[in-house]
């Protein structure tokens, strides 16, 4: 019979670690009972990132003192119940044998399995044992979480009764390494999102997996020559660029090339079904072109890229764009001209820099706007006649995409079907980091004399120094990064390489694509530009 051996509780508090203050409620420690277990959480209990932790379906987190003697065994070490974050430590109910779906009844209240834990970097925080995260998935003792189907009270010595067995009774380990682990079956897949009880976001990641990869035009490694066959004005501030070479690859409408000039890397997006760029003079790369760059001259450019692409379809499309953010939706014009589908095109833009007038009426979007700033934004009641039934793209400033996918999304339509693109850094994925604000990346202090590491969207090369991963120097850059297991699990860091070549230490339980690199592993052989 399994049992309820401690139950455990502890409020959100601020802790610093590696010189920032992370908000966490993984400080968990035995409590006297009987406690109240609400729909949310436990009497006396709280979660810092309701991101990652909480909410209906992770409420109640489950660990087993079978577990703490296997790291006990492992780690040469001894632990105290609720040190690995959980609310009830159990004997029993082993990840192995424990089903998605299975529903136990705990003193007065009873609960439904929803999914393994997330193994963020918590966990190893709270341990002082970085690897943790990793080692718990590889040795199959993720523990899960439970959603609350009646409330009310429990007290450590309580039975655990298992009330009901979870469809296709897959097991929390197998869920886990079904997600983390090389070696996707396809019919377990199939299984895992045809349970009820799996928490959505899990639901979705198995959906992803099930859904065939995009086809990726043949590119090339590193950077090539492409010759520059014409340089082309289209308003006081952007001008475009023609370039050729042999045997390139059809780039899909969306995608970006990266450029290498001697001021710097920079990527611009296609704006057009040729190799054309439309650049805007506002940096060091723009600048360099707009100055230097004359017909029968040649760029270093790397393969086009990115997941920014217009998808196969017959439903109508909306395009919107602000100001230079123009560009990838016009490659998307391009490519709907003759095809029969319903578009829409909004874009706004100051009136002295509309640029492609001529170019876009002769592409014939079926409804076009031009809203220019100088008279107000782009607001709501501009997209009040869209299709709630389209497919949306998005392009332009942060502010921008966020307003009018929050917009696109109140009318209607479907959040999976409204696609962004950023220009510049992407905005970090931090979890729990708290109070850090925003600073433009810096050259590290001290620097480094190893292979030089590029950062293409932050615009910004360091030398490497040593540090244990690139993701430690990108944040001693404080160039945006995004990550949570930080020990090659989650893939949330997982970076495109442009060019060089990166070994991994530790490596990754499931390595990434090819061109790809996890930061939060990878340390550098050659010189590097990575699109981060």
């Amino acid at each position: 019979m399994a049992r309820l051996l401690s139950l455990n509780v502890g409020m959100p508090k601020d802790v610093s670690w590696h010189g920032k203050t992370v908000h966490t409620g993984i400080f968990k420690h035995p409590a006297d009972g009987p406690l109240m277990v609400r729909r949310l959480n436990i009497e006396g209990d709280g979660q810092g990132d309701l991101g990652g932790h909480g909410g209906e379906n992770r409420s109640v987190l489950v660990y087993q003192r079978e577990s703490y003697e296997h790291w006990r065994r492992e780690l040469g070490r001894s632990f105290e119940y609720g040190q690995f974050g959980e609310n009830f430590t159990v004997e029993g109910l082993a990840d192995t044998e424990v089903h998605i779906g299975d529903r136990f009844r705990v003193g007065q209240a009873e609960f439904e399995v929803t999914q393994p834990r997330v193994t963020c970097y918590r966990v190893g925080m709270r341990l002082g044992e970085p690897r943790m995260p990793s080692l718990m998935v590889a040795h199959g003792r993720p523990g899960f979480y439970l959603r609350v189907i009646t409330e009310g009270e429990v007290r450590a010595g309580d039975e655990i009764v298992r009330t009901r067995v979870g469809r296709h009774r897959m097991s929390v380990a197998a869920i886990d390494a079904l997600l983390y682990l090389p070696g996707k079956d396809e019919e377990q897949l199939r299984k895992a999102v045809d349970i009820p009880a799996l928490s959505p976001g899990w639901q979705g990641s198995f959906r992803d997996l099930l859904t065939p990869p995009r086809p990726e035009p043949v590119g090339w490694e590193g950077f090539r020559p492409l010759r520059v066959e014409a340089v082309v004005p289209e308003s006081a501030t952007v001008t475009s660029f023609h370039l050729a070479g042999d045997d390139l690859p059809r780039a899909l409408p969306g995608q970006y090339l990266t450029v290498r000039v001697p001021g710097g890397v920079r990527s611009y997006s296609l704006s057009s079904d040729l190799y054309r760029i439309s650049v805007k003079r506002d940096g060091v790369v723009s600048t360099w072109l707009h100055e230097h760059v004359e017909v029968g001259d040649t760029l270093e450019v790397a393969a086009p890229r990115g997941e920014f692409v217009l998808e196969a379809g017959d439903e109508p499309v909306v395009l919107l764009s602000a100001g230079v953010g123009i560009t990838p939706v016009l490659a998307m014009l391009h490519a709907l001209k003759g095809t029969g589908r319903e578009v829409w095109w909004l874009h706004t833009t100051r009136s002295a820099d509309q640029a492609f007038a001529a170019e876009v009426q002769r592409l014939e979007p079926l409804h076009t706007l031009i809203h220019y700033s100088d008279n107000g934004r782009l607001t709501r009641e501009h997209l009040k006649a869209l299709p709630a039934n389209a497919s949306a793209y998005l392009c332009g400033p942060n502010a921008f995409m966020d307003d009018m996918r929050e917009a696109l999304i109140a009318q209607g339509l479907d959040p999976a079907r409204v696609h962004t693109e950023l220009f510049g850094a992407r905005s970090s994925i931090n979890p729990g980091i708290t109070g850090a604000a925003p600073v433009a990346p810096h050259q590290p202090a001290p620097q480094g004399t190893g292979p030089k590491i590029t950062f293409a969207r932050s615009g910004l090369t360091a030398a490497w120094r040593g540090d244990a991963s690139i993701l430690e120097l990108a944040e001693a850059c404080d160039v945006p990064t995004r990550w949570s297991c930080r020990t090659g699990v989650c893939h949330t860091c997982v970076t495109p390489v442009l060019s060089g070549t990166v070994r991994n230490e530790p490596e990754p339980l499931e390595p990434p694509t090819s061109g790809n690199a996890l930061i939060c592993c990878a340390r550098p052989e050659t010189d590097l530009v990575l699109d981060l």
